[in-house]
């Protein structure tokens, strides 16, 4: 079939003139060679298929050919001078051409004029919109050119992220967890006219996430007039738990003995944020300020799967406030003093 437009454009087969309308705008703005510098070459080509594949889907008659004999059969169809195609049947072959003017002249028809141009102010010069007083953005068949030309190199800007926070329980960041997110934001939808859409985000939380960690949805901010739509931004943020603190990959857990069990052994009962009961048996001596490591209790470590920190038990010896004089001569008889 050749070019698979209706992948190009990113709609099923399916896609109403809404559907077209509106994805062709998304894409064309995104690959617009003008916005895309470091990559040119490649934008330029994006671009020239997103156009052509809008050219063929969004007319009635080319769609149905293409539908049904695919790329092949629009060669055989005669030239239009409003199609931006042109075709020769003689021994050169087929001389179709979708060259930059007509991807132009499409962008035109969206933007009620060519906000950026390929060249055509002249050598070093590329045109590019900027709206005017707070007009609409877009406008399908408007009367009111709402653009105007530069070439002083502006783009439309894009604001700085927003950012918000996402709690996550140190279970959730030690198993991993799946979060659905629903966001309500503006578009622009085909017409031009800004509409109210929710939309469910989702998020794998990784083992071993650390607060801080940022999840980008790139271009799920508002969209508004004149400017690209912010990307969402979610930053992984720790709730406190009643038994364990974090400590970069380690895990602490501050457990209180009294001075028999310090000096006579004790154990330690956990249970591990993935529900498994831990039973550690102490036999050293324990002091004040005394920690023991336990190896690989602690939380994954993301960039090392099957990996993870340590657990660290942090005692607190709790002496007595007052002692009977027999227990007085029993600790001095124990201990040799």
């Amino acid at each position: 079939m050749g070019m698979d437009y209706y992948n190009i454009l990113k709609v099923n087969k399916n896609a109403t003139e809404d559907d077209l309308k509106k994805s062709y705008r998304k894409l064309a703005m995104k690959w617009h060679p003008d916005k895309n510098p470091n990559d040119k070459k490649e934008a330029e080509a994006r671009f020239k298929q997103i156009s052509e594949a809008y050219e063929v889907l969004s007319d009635p008659q080319k769609r149905a050919i293409y539908d049904q004999y695919g790329e092949e059969g629009l060669k055989d169809m005669p030239p239009s001078s409003s199609s931006g195609y042109s075709y020769a049947n003689g021994s050169g072959g087929n001389s179709k051409g979708f060259n930059p003017r007509n991807a132009e002249d499409i962008f035109a028809e969206f933007f009620g004029s060519s906000p950026f141009g390929f060249g055509s102010a002249g050598p070093g010069k590329s045109t590019r919109f900027q709206s005017e007083g707070g007009g609409t953005f877009g406008g399908f068949g408007m009367g009111e050119n709402i653009f105007r030309t530069y070439s002083d190199g502006s783009v439309p800007r894009k604001p700085p992220p927003v950012e918000s926070k996402l709690p996550c329980s140190l279970e959730e960041l030690y198993s991993g967890s799946t979060r659905k997110m629903k966001i309500s934001r503006t578009v622009v939808d085909a017409n031009g006219r800004q509409t109210p859409e929710s939309e469910i985000l989702t998020i794998d939380v990784k083992p071993g996430w650390k607060k801080g960690t940022k999840i980008t949805f790139p271009d799920k901010g508002n969209e508004q007039p004149n400017q690209l739509p912010a990307d969402l931004v979610f930053v992984i943020d720790e709730k406190p738990h009643d038994v364990y603190k974090r400590d970069s990959n380690d895990l602490i857990v501050n457990h209180k003995v009294s001075l028999a069990e310090a000096l006579g052994g004790t154990s330690v009962s956990l249970i591990t944020l993935d529900g498994r009961d831990l039973n550690i048996a102490v036999t050293d001596i324990i002091s004040p300020g005394f920690e023991l490591g336990i190896p690989g209790e602690g939380m994954p470590i993301a960039r090392e799967p099957g990996n993870r920190g340590d657990l660290r038990i942090k005692f607190e010896v709790k002496f007595p406030t007052k002692l009977t004089p027999e227990q007085r001569a029993g600790l001095k008889r124990a201990l040799g003093g």
